[in-house]
């Protein structure tokens, strides 16, 4: 097997391009997290195009199935042509590291989830979830069409693009097959039947369809059933409990049917993704721009809360510190007149928290106390657009003012330049939201935690005002105007040209939303990153990834798929040994097989020489029965012959001595009555000569006919005998094949249980191991709990002891030092690096180097944070009695959920005793079965031997008879009387031979040789 990350074969090598990602590349930023390692936004140096780049890494443990996890979610995405599936671009190899290229989407459903209950403390409505589950449905038909199934449906994995299409995103736990049988998903999203996969079976298409229930109830409540459980009790309880159904009261009827229906418990009564696509809830009339608008209102939330904590830091780092915080500012002032509009907003990648970001109310009574923001507003932009040279002297008067108040206003009003740069740069809603974007400003500027330290700026807003009107007052309202409409004219790269488009696109009021996204998003540019995460989703992703719950469920799927894999491959060596164990016996009852034919064929060639020599016996003892019968009746007829002559001679000379006595007759009447006697003499000898020729014929064929019936018998009397010997050898030949056969039978039997035992230990094997795991796993889990009640109570106290006040004032002077350090490393660096780049790219370096100096200031920032809540939590602190009450619920919830996993895995040990025990009455049943089948077989076969036995035998006696009825015809028609033929005869040839029989036994072919096929067994 090749190596992880080996391209040598082709077919893996043609699915990555030979290019260096990070030449084409840039400007990357992490934008999610996950086990699989980090996605980030970035732009194409070739197509300027914004793409999202999957990078996945395949070194350390379990490489070689990262790297095939790697493979099958490339080959599985690079097949999908969808609207409502991720688009793939392509894909590349650095090191030890897959780039997965794919399309750019703002963020997913779960982001705009955690962004809606920041802002606006409420969930999503129900024409807005009808719209993302319409684009989910599309999305998993067309999978399930091709025979795919997700496994991984989630808010978490719905990504919307910036015009409001929806796409099903994170192919990684997808399956190419379907049904499969993996334990893949996520704990809280998955179907009973993926849980319960390894022990009843396999599963199809619609666990997506109940992922997607547990989805329309995650958009509908913001977490999942069972989410505020441990994962592994989450799992039981998906498994046993009823399905879940929405609790709250105000959802529509229709919602509730598509809920119920999307999680019914069997698989069989749950409807298909295609059949969903004519539910009610999907096809009832909605808004067009239902999405458009929830991604747009979602964008300037996320824009309103990064500025939010960005502003809070800040706070923090300059609340104590006057003059480290006017050397900070002056620096930073110093900057923004260098670098222009160059700032971004960089939301995903600031890596700071939003944490307490919901405690900040506005003030009413502050509001008249604040300069109006959009003054400030007008004025730096004004300065923006102007260029650099220009905006020069303005800030300097606007510095000098500034400089005369405390460093907290200069950092206020810094902080709202800062904001009005960053939303001048990032794409904004369409013209209805227009009041997201106002609101947010004055809700910012009327911050109650901000009008306290700020008081002292508010005497300078008429000077801010009067320096602001020597602006061009008509050219303040058209840029405020065009600020209001079209954000993207404030970009840098802007022209006239695209603020008369912007103006005309504007100008179609409501209607035309999707027209205005889409012109958002083919506006998007080169510097400018949309997105709907903030940066606290990022933070969080990762703080999860590395959190050790993540981490426990991580190895608690790879422990269930190392258990699936170890059954599989027992599995198939179990297969493979049987395989092996059939064909041994396929070879052996085939060799026994071919022994017996040949050993058939022999005797049946045997049987043939000894009929062929019992023939030419018969012939050469025809002969010489012949020949012998012959000679004799020759000597006969030789003694006839003499005897006849001496006769005839002495009765011719008694004849002459008779007629010479009598004188008185005439010579010539002597003469003539001697001829006379002479001839009658001759004739007499004829006939007597003539009879007995004859009659030595008729005896020698009368011979000849009692010897041929003698041998036709004797003949026949053999073939008998060589029929019973193998109609015997043949038996012995079947009864010798069905003894191979039972024992055959018995070695298979051995086999099966054999291996049945080894797969049921290692079942209970896996199962004690599972249930070990998962017992240690909810152990943590309350430990984690606890520790986690215990801080929870920890920052519930609101009194602080001096000592630990003392501690914190440590730990910020720290901090401001390591400010101070960043600071002047960060202007050393600047200085070094614009000493070394043209001056027409300085103000891009400038702008990364202040990103890159805002990130570190923000990872300080949790430091910081992080550095008192360790300091308070390593405190013995006493609890109070409401305290000790909730810890005791929830030592009591976590017993009861420990009780109800042990209760849950005793009864799935008792499902799975009952299961073997049930497999192993199967298989006696099986074993059985086939035993009985093969005992009848085998009887079928011994009588169908007893009836070809019987047949054959009636054959040749009826041929027999049927020869000797035919020759005794032949005799009778020849003139040979029945009992002369019968009787025995006077030659004693062949007599002596009839007790001489072949006693060899011989086997003939036959045709039930074919009842013992090679698969009886």
């Amino acid at each position: 097997m090749p190596r992880p990350g080996s391209l040598k074969d082709p077919d893996i090598a043609e699915l990555f391009s030979k290019h260096d990602p990070e030449k084409i590349f840039e400007d990357l930023r992490e934008i999610g997290h996950g086990s699989f390692g980090a996605v980030y936004y970035a732009r194409c140096n070739l197509t300027k195009e914004i793409v999202a780049i999957k990078k996945m890494s395949y070194l350390g443990k379990q490489s070689e199935e990262k790297w095939q996890d790697i493979l099958k979610e490339i080959k599985f995405l690079k097949q999908l042509e969808h609207p409502n599936t991720i688009e793939y671009k392509g894909c590349y190899k650095r090191e030890h590291t897959a780039w997965l290229v794919m399309e750019y989407c703002v963020g997913s459903a779960s982001d705009i989830i955690e962004v809606s209950l920041q802002v606006h403390k409420r969930p999503l409505r129900e024409e807005e979830i009808a719209a993302i589950c319409e684009g989910v449905v599309c999305g998993l038909s067309y999978l399930h069409s091709l025979g795919r199934i997700h496994r991984d449906i989630k808010a978490g994995n719905i990504l919307l693009t910036e015009n409001g299409t929806v796409k099903l995103a994170d192919f990684g736990s997808a399956s190419i097959k379907c049904p499969a049988n993996s334990f893949v998903g996520t704990p809280y999203w998955m179907a009973p039947e993926v849980i319960l996969a390894m022990d009843e079976g396999q599963y199809d298409g619609k666990v997506d369809v109940w992922s997607l229930g547990i989805t329309c109830i995650e958009l509908a409540e913001r977490k999942p059933p069972y989410f505020n459980m441990n994962a592994m009790s989450a799992l039981y309880h998906i498994a046993q409990n009823d399905s879940p159904t929405l609790q709250a009261p105000e959802w529509t009827d229709t919602f509730r049917y598509f809920v119920e229906a999307c999680l019914q418990k069997n698989p069989q009564d749950r409807p298909s993704s295609t059949k969903l696509l004519t539910h009610p809830y999907i096809t009832r009339p909605r808004s067009p721009n239902v999405l458009v608008d929830l991604i747009q209102r979602t964008k300037a939330a996320v824009r309103d809360l990064d500025n939010l904590s960005y502003r809070k830091m800040k706070k923090i780092l300059m609340v104590d510190a006057d003059n480290e915080s006017a050397f900070g500012d002056s620096e930073e002032t110093a900057e923004e007149r260098s670098g222009g509009d160059s700032s971004k907003s960089n939301s995903a990648t600031s890596e700071h928290s939003v944490a307490g970001a919901s405690s900040q109310s506005s003030s009413s009574g502050s509001l008249r106390r604040r300069p109006h923001p959009v003054n400030i507003v007008q004025h730096i932009l004004n300065a923006n657009h102007h260029g650099q040279h220009q905006q020069q002297p303005q800030y300097q008067q606007f510095n000098h003012q500034h400089s005369t108040h405390s460093a907290r206003g200069k950092h206020w009003l810094y902080s709202c330049w800062c904001f009005v740069r960053r939303e001048s740069e990032s794409p904004l809603p369409a013209p209805h939201d227009d009041y997201v974007n106002r609101d947010a400003l004055r809700d910012y500027a009327n911050r109650d935690s901000l009008c306290d330290d700020y008081s002292e700026d508010y005497a300078n807003r008429d000077a801010i005002r009067e320096a602001q009107r020597e602006r061009e007052r008509e050219r303040q309202a058209n840029e405020y105007r065009e600020y209001v409409n079209a954000p993207s004219t404030w970009q840098q790269d802007s022209g006239d040209d695209n603020r008369n488009t912007q103006r005309r696109s504007t100008s179609r009021g409501v209607s035309n939303n999707v027209s205005v996204a889409i012109s958002l998003v083919s506006e998007h540019g080169a510097n400018n990153f949309a997105t709907i995460r903030t940066t606290s989703i990022v933070t969080k992703q990762q703080k999860e990834h590395n959190h050790e719950t993540h981490e426990q469920m991580s190895g608690y799927k790879r422990m269930r798929r190392e258990h699936q894999a170890a059954l599989v491959k027992l599995e198939e060596r179990c297969k493979a040994d049987v395989e092996a164990h059939k064909a041994q016996l396929d070879r052996e009852y085939d060799a026994l097989l071919q022994q017996l034919s040949r050993d058939l064929e022999r005797l049946q060639t045997k049987h043939a020489q000894e009929l062929e020599r019992k023939q030419k016996s018969n012939a050469a003892a025809e002969k010489k029965l012949i020949k012998d019968i012959t000679s004799r009746q020759e000597q006969e007829r030789k003694s006839f012959e003499a005897q006849r002559k001496r006769e005839y001679k002495a009765n011719k000379e008694r004849w002459k001595k008779e007629l010479s006595m009598d004188d008185a007759t005439p010579k010539r009447q002597r003469d003539a009555t001697l001829q006379s006697q002479k001839d009658n003499l001759k004739q007499a000898e004829e006939a007597e000569q003539a009879r007995l020729v004859r009659s030595q014929r008729e005896y020698l064929e009368l011979e000849l006919r009692r010897f041929r019936r003698r041998r036709m018998l004797a003949t026949h009397h053999k073939e008998q005998e060589l029929l019973r010997e193998e109609l015997n050898k043949r038996q012995q030949q079947l009864e010798q094949a069905h003894a191979m056969l039972l024992r055959h039978h018995e070695k298979t039997q051995e086999l099966e249980y054999r291996q049945q035992k080894g797969v049921h230990a290692l079942r209970e094997e896996q199962l004690a191991n599972q249930h070990a795991t998962e017992l240690a796993n909810q152990r943590d889990y309350m430990q984690r709990q606890e520790h986690d009640l215990r801080k929870k109570h920890a920052l519930q106290l609101k009194q602080q002891p001096k000592s630990l006040k003392q501690k914190e004032m440590q730990i910020r002077k720290q901090f401001r030092e390591t400010c101070k350090i960043q600071t002047r490393q960060y202007k050393a660096l600047k200085a070094q690096i614009l000493q070394m780049t043209p001056k027409e790219q300085q103000k891009e370096v400038i702008k990364a180097l202040k990103d890159e100096k805002r990130r570190k200031l923000v990872k300080l920032g949790e430091q910081y944070d992080l550095s008192i809540t360790d300091m308070l939590q390593k405190q013995t602190i006493k609890l109070d009695e409401s305290q000790m009450m909730e810890c005791q619920q929830k030592k009591m919830q976590l017993e009861h959920e420990l009780d109800m996993l042990t209760a849950y895995q005793s009864k799935s040990k008792m499902q799975a005793e009952a299961q073997r025990n049930r497999e192993r009455r199967e298989l006696e049943e099986r074993v059985a079965v086939r035993r009985a089948l093969l005992e009848q077989k085998m009887e079928s076969e011994c009588a169908q031997f007893m009836a070809e036995r019987a047949e054959r035998t009636r054959l040749m006696h009826e041929r027999h008879e049927q020869e000797l009825a035919h020759f005794d015809n032949e005799s009778a028609r020849l003139g040979f009387s029945a009992m002369a033929i019968a009787e025995g005869s006077r030659e004693g040839y062949g007599e002596e031979e009839q007790s001489l029989s072949g006693s060899m036994l011989s086997l003939a072919h036959s045709n039930s040789s074919a009842s013992f096929p090679a698969g009886s067994l």
